[in-house]
């Protein structure tokens, strides 16, 4: 979820034929690279993507200044509203 953490997210996914896998004599995956769906990044959020089902590599640019410019200035908020008071609750171990 790239737009609600502000980051970059890449996913690779395994293709190919594993005969000697139990139950997993095909795969079938899609590798890609996403931006936020914010200001300064593409509306669909798709830096690239490769073909699917197809062994390949694929590149993608980041520009982490983007990344700041949208912490400041991005229409989603999360990270600016946390409730930080909230947090002592999942930190503090158990007694």
């Amino acid at each position: 979820r790239a737009i609600e953490n502000e980051c970059y997210v890449a996913i690779g996914g395994s293709v190919g034929n594993l005969p000697r896998v139990d139950n997993v004599d095909i795969q079938y995956a899609q590798s890609a690279v996403f931006s936020p769906s914010d200001i300064y990044f593409p509306h669909d959020a798709t830096l690239t993507e490769a073909s699917a089902n197809t062994e390949m590599i694929i590149f993608a640019d980041v520009d982490l200044t983007k990344l700041k410019q949208l912490n400041t200035e991005g229409s989603v908020t999360n990270l600016r509203h946390r409730r930080l008071d909230l947090y002592g609750a999942f930190t503090t171990p158990k007694e």
